[in-house]
């Protein structure tokens, strides 16, 4: 369900303009509208603040870069991130000369410690990965002699280009008059370690040549360059440690920082954020010599609190007045949520086809009811419910802070209550399994034992069925859409094509003996009358559309093929299981069965239910394209 939307017009003397705004912005109810393109003989007013922007924009910028850096101080951070009232109460021009002065103080310091930590991080990375180098070669460097004027290189050749050693080989010999030496041995299963030895008089020649062959080589810090590779790992780790002692002391000092700002730089923060926000909303009023304007959509629920607000603030100086909403403004209505909790997680898949616009039906609800049922009828057993139902909880335990993630974890929990349901119906549990064992059997209702590989026509006729009210249930929104925003020919097509379906439905049961046979002239002319305000509403391939329509009903089986499939699977798991002689090895072999079916379970009929809703029934009615409901105040916490 949507929030419904008032259209209000505030109107206060402009001397009160700042502090109207200020209201406004803390009661954060109110969709701000361009109150000039609506009366255009107004002028737009101007903050007194407005010279001030650049360097909030300035400021916020180093203060947002500085807490990214200091560690959150736990205790003291401020619930919902809200300014002190103090600050709040700050001129513009004394919170900026506050927030300069701050930053003054931690700026340099703070970037020159992160500029360092960050050198020390990357040197720490380097020397690991020198150390995993130099652990690898060391028994290869011991077989090298130590000459003076020579010079060591380390090269990392993949073994599937082994055969570069003898043209490398053949390179160094001609080049140093076979003046080196060259020892490789395995690195890793995919690498070889190379060492080289030879005069430093070549080393540019030969460097070149490695570079123009990209081959990989591990140039050794100068510092390390001129020891042997014992003496360098030693001094290796003796940097890395005093590497780490200098990072643990700048982030005990980032700690000691935030301990004594943190606080209050998010306070300001907050406090510079409120006055941008404050200013922005200034192009939106209207003014006159002594007037101010303000014009917005607000809930309807929001109304009554920020009345009271204005007349506690201001008395009888500021009027509040509702307009009318006309046929015309439907489309520029901000839209917003209001659904019960357990319709809130269908929310996520209105996010894959956008907002609905305001007094267009909102089809969460209809989804709520619709998709558990589908995925239910789909999944159709006890089993395989319980363990659908302990997965989302264990999801939305596991990541209890990302939302999409909350929102699939409870479309699961909801809809595996319908599979339970439809698992007793069916008599499934594991498949056949609690049947085989007598626990369970199929109900018998109507005439019918409604197991699922013996009643696949009822199942069929009963999928079709329901494909066919979702379809019609579509198509009456549709027209009730149309109907409210006052287009005639989309009203027309949509009543036109439910004469057309209606007609056919009753052809087809007086053909087959399921109606009175007395039904056929009038299923006729209802078929007639229909196709004509068919045609006149949505012109010559709304004709056509009446095939697609009718595909779409008949899209529906696929809620019975695919639990069919299912517990084919199933039934074959039980089975298989079964005809193994060893009792473990059958028992993991159906559980491995089950779990894979299992976890189709989840997926499959979620995409296809999905798919029923998206495509065949909101195709009915549903075009989308709303205006987000965007209140002017301090963005509300999760």
């Amino acid at each position: 369900m949507l929030q419904k939307m008032e259209n209000i017009l505030v109107v206060g003397p402009r001397e009160d303009d700042t502090a109207l705004i200020d209201l406004l912005y803390q009661t954060g109810a109110l969709h701000l509208e361009d109150v000039t393109s609506i009366y255009p003989w107004l002028s737009l007013s101007g903050h007194p603040d407005l010279v001030y922007a650049d360097e909030i924009s300035s400021l916020l910028l180093r203060i947002g870069g500085i807490l990214q850096i200091l560690p959150a101080d736990e205790a003291k951070t401020i619930p919902g991130g809200e300014e002190t009232g103090e600050t709040s109460r700050m001129e513009t021009g004394a919170l900026i000369e506050q927030a300069s002065a701050i930053c003054g103080s931690l700026d340099t310091e703070i970037r020159r410690s992160e500029e360092r930590k960050s050198e020390l991080e990357l040197k720490m990375v380097t020397l690991t990965r020198y150390e995993r180098v130099f652990l690898k070669v060391f028994p290869l460097e011991r077989q090298l002699p130590r000459l003076d004027g020579f010079e060591v290189t380390i090269l990392i050749i993949q073994k599937e280009y082994e055969e570069i050693l003898g043209i490398i080989r053949s390179f160094f010999s001609s080049i140093t008059r076979n003046q080196f030496e060259l020892i490789s041995e395995d690195l890793d299963e995919k690498n070889l370690a190379v060492i080289t030895v030879f005069s430093k008089k070549y080393s540019e020649r030969i460097h070149e040549y490695l570079y123009s062959k990209n081959i990989n080589e591990v140039r050794i810090p100068v510092e390390y360059s001129d020891m042997p590779l014992d003496e360098a790992m030693i001094q290796l780790e003796k940097d890395r440690q005093a590497a780490g002692r200098e990072i643990r002391m700048i982030e005990e000092r980032f700690g000691q920082l935030s301990r004594e700002w943190y606080h209050e730089l998010a306070d300001v923060q907050a406090a510079l954020r409120d006055r941008q926000a404050e200013m922005t909303a200034y192009a939106n009023f209207g003014e006159t010599a002594y007037t101010v304007f303000v014009k917005g959509w607000i809930p309807r629920k929001e109304l009554k609190r920020l009345r009271k607000a204005l007349i506690d603030a201001f008395g009888d100086r500021v009027v509040l007045t509702v307009l009318p909403v006309t046929t015309e403004m439907l489309d520029l209505v901000p839209v917003s949520y209001n659904n019960p909790f357990w319709v809130r997680p269908f929310e996520f898949f209105m996010q894959l086809v956008g907002l609905p616009r305001y007094r267009e039906v909102d089809p969460t609800l209809l989804t709520a009811i619709s998709f558990p049922l589908f995925f239910g009828l789909i999944v159709g057993d006890i089993g395989y419910g319980l363990v659908i139902l302990l997965f989302s909880l264990l999801l939305r335990h596991k990541f209890p802070d990302i939302p999409w993630i909350q929102q699939i974890g409870s479309i699961l929990l909801i809809s595996s209550i319908p599979a339970i349901f439809f698992g007793y119906v069916f008599g499934e549990f594991f498949g056949d399994f609690a049947e085989h064992m007598g626990w369970l059997h199929p109900v018998h209702l109507f005439g019918i034992t409604w197991n699922r590989l013996e009643a696949i026509i009822p199942l069929l006729i009963l999928t079709v069925g329901i494909g066919a009210c979702h379809i019609f249930l579509g198509l009456f929104i549709g027209a009730y859409n149309a109907a409210v925003r006052r287009k005639r020919k989309h009203l027309c097509e949509k009543c036109g094509m439910i004469g057309v379906l209606t007609g056919i439905i009753l052809l087809l049961l007086t053909m087959t003996g399921l109606a009175a046979g007395t039904l056929i002239f009038p299923s006729l002319l209802i078929l007639l009358v229909s196709l004509v305000l068919l045609i006149y509403g949505g012109g010559v391939l709304a004709g056509i559309e009446i095939m697609g329509t009718l595909g779409n009903i008949m899209s529906y089986s696929r809620l019975m093929a695919i639990g069919l499939a299912s517990v084919i699977l199933a039934v074959v798991a039980n089975r298989l299981g079964g005809e193994i002689g060893i009792l473990a090895v059958g028992v993991v072999i159906a559980v491995l069965l089950h779990g894979m079916n299992i976890g189709l379970a989840m997926f499959s009929p979620s995409i296809h239910s999905m798919r029923l809703h998206i495509v065949e029934f909101f195709s009915k009615f549903y075009s989308g394209g709303g205006v987000p409901y965007r209140p002017f105040g301090r963005d509300k916490p999760d």
